[in-house]
């Protein structure tokens, strides 16, 4: 767990981190490189799990190996099937990372929500919904293994 108390922001308990697949961990289907290392990393502090409608139908192969749990979406609007995950895991003690439009539900429900300009580029929709913008997924990713960059960012 990553237990942050960040002053103006609140207090911070994360036990969850929900991350998107492509856009987020992933370009064109393929693993981004040092993202495997990174989750190897948090994977002793927190839960991982990704959330994908898995497009390129890559994602299992790709993060095969990782401790992190993979759940295909599908079905509902995608964008309800990550909030309604969310919620089950209970938004409080989660932080989310996505790039895209159907982010943008879990972003703003999280106790954290951090949207990244990749490569995809982000949805304007779901960034507004965000705590914080980065610019790749290693950096998202380094608040966590570095979280004193969350009290830095966050804090009033």
């Amino acid at each position: 767990m990553i237990n942050l108390d960040i002053p103006g922001f609140g207090k911070l308990k994360i036990e969850h981190l929900v991350l998107d697949y492509n856009g987020t961990l992933a370009l064109d289907g393929n693993l981004l490189p040092g993202v495997g290392k990174l989750l190897l990393e948090l994977a002793e502090d927190v839960k991982i799990h990704v959330l994908t409608a898995d497009t390129l139908g890559q994602c299992e192969k790709e993060l095969s190996g990782l401790p992190v749990k993979i759940h295909i979406i599908g079905g509902s609007p995608e964008d309800q099937s990550k909030l309604e995950y969310v919620n089950v895991l209970g938004p409080e003690k989660c932080a989310c990372i996505g790039n895209g439009r159907n982010d943008m539900l879990m972003l703003r429900q999280a106790a954290l929500g951090i949207i990244i300009s990749g490569a995809e580029c982000m949805s304007m929709k779901a960034a507004r919904s965000a705590d914080l913008v980065a610019t790749d997924i290693s950096s998202a990713l380094g608040l966590f293994t570095h979280p004193v960059r969350l009290l830095t960012t966050l804090r009033n």
